[in-house]
């Protein structure tokens, strides 16, 4: 399936190579999603068609904002972008079921094939980067690579532990997720933390999000094996998560590593002019010279 091409326009053409974002809605399997375009026109004679790069945020507070305002426009300037914000996110609806991972990779499929997208780079951060595994295991043929950020592994048991970190009382969770996003919190007004904390607030008291997560079946690590796909792996090194990328590395020969010493599972936010750096040196196809370890690969 090819990607659409850029509509034609009757001004002169800009000499910039990447256009302001395009901001839509698409209905996929019934739920309204807020989704944003960006980046170079795809098949403008520009020769051969440039995949999109798709990325994918995390779970609960977070929304396409927080790529946005990091690295997707700073992406957009060398590779076509298209971002969407997860059901019950951001802009998108907010529907009372649909959370499990199974229904969120067909969400995604689903986006895709509207977007007429295929072949596309999955970049993913936190609960992102879990989805785009989740993703390729169940797409191989629609996706390209992988750029992980942090990410989440669908191991086995992993929806029950997310949902019971989430389960706890309102204050309780309140500063668990406050503890874990601060980095991404302290860059937003009062007023604008509120509204996240409201988001998360009813996406768990008045969905099934919950029950979602504890019926999400995982993977064991022998499945990464079957990911033929170059992915490129950045993890903080003092991370929570960093076993899981590890493990990831150790699964599959096609998984490579890297560790910033110093920075914790908020990477995104805590080295965001590094994230970026990488993101757009893997966007314009750069050599592994470009992506060197910082503290090598795992045994």
């Amino acid at each position: 399936m090819a990607a659409t091409s850029c509509p034609s326009r009757r001004r002169r053409r800009s000499r910039r190579p990447w256009r302001a974002s395009s901001m839509a809605e698409i209905v996929a399997r019934g739920v309204r999603h807020h989704v944003q375009r960006l980046g170079r026109c795809i098949g403008a004679g520009d020769g051969e068609v440039q995949p999109t790069v798709v990325f994918l945020h995390g779970l609960v507070m977070d929304n396409l904002s927080s790529w946005y305002f990091t690295a997707a426009t700073r992406v957009a300037k060398v590779a076509p972008v298209f971002l969407y914000d997860l059901r019950g996110h951001g802009k998108s609806a907010r529907p009372p079921t649909g959370y499990g991972l199974e229904s969120l990779v067909e969400d995604l499929a689903a986006l895709l094939d509207a977007a007429r997208l295929d072949g596309v780079r999955l970049v993913g951060n936190s609960f992102g980067g879990l989805l785009a595994l989740a993703f390729a295991l169940a797409h191989p043929e629609r996706v390209r690579e992988l750029f992980l950020v942090d990410a989440l592994l669908p191991e086995p048991g992993w929806g029950t532990r997310m949902a019971e970190s989430l389960s706890k009382t309102g204050e309780e969770r309140d500063r668990l997720i406050g503890e874990r996003f601060q980095s991404w919190l302290g860059r937003h007004s009062a007023r604008k933390r509120s509204r996240l904390a409201d988001t998360a607030a009813a996406l768990v008291e008045r969905t099934s999000l919950l029950d979602d997560l504890r019926r999400s079946e995982g993977y064991a690590d022998e499945a990464y094996a079957r990911l033929s796909m170059p992915i490129e792996a950045l993890y903080g090194a003092e991370s929570d998560v960093r076993a899981q990328g590890e493990r990831l590395a150790r699964a599959t020969e096609a998984c490579r590593l890297s560790l910033l010493p110093g920075a914790t599972h908020s990477i995104l936010w805590e080295r965001t002019d590094e994230v970026c750096r990488r993101l757009i040196a893997w966007a314009r196809g750069g050599a592994p010279g470009d992506l060197a370890l910082e503290e090598g690969t795992p045994p």
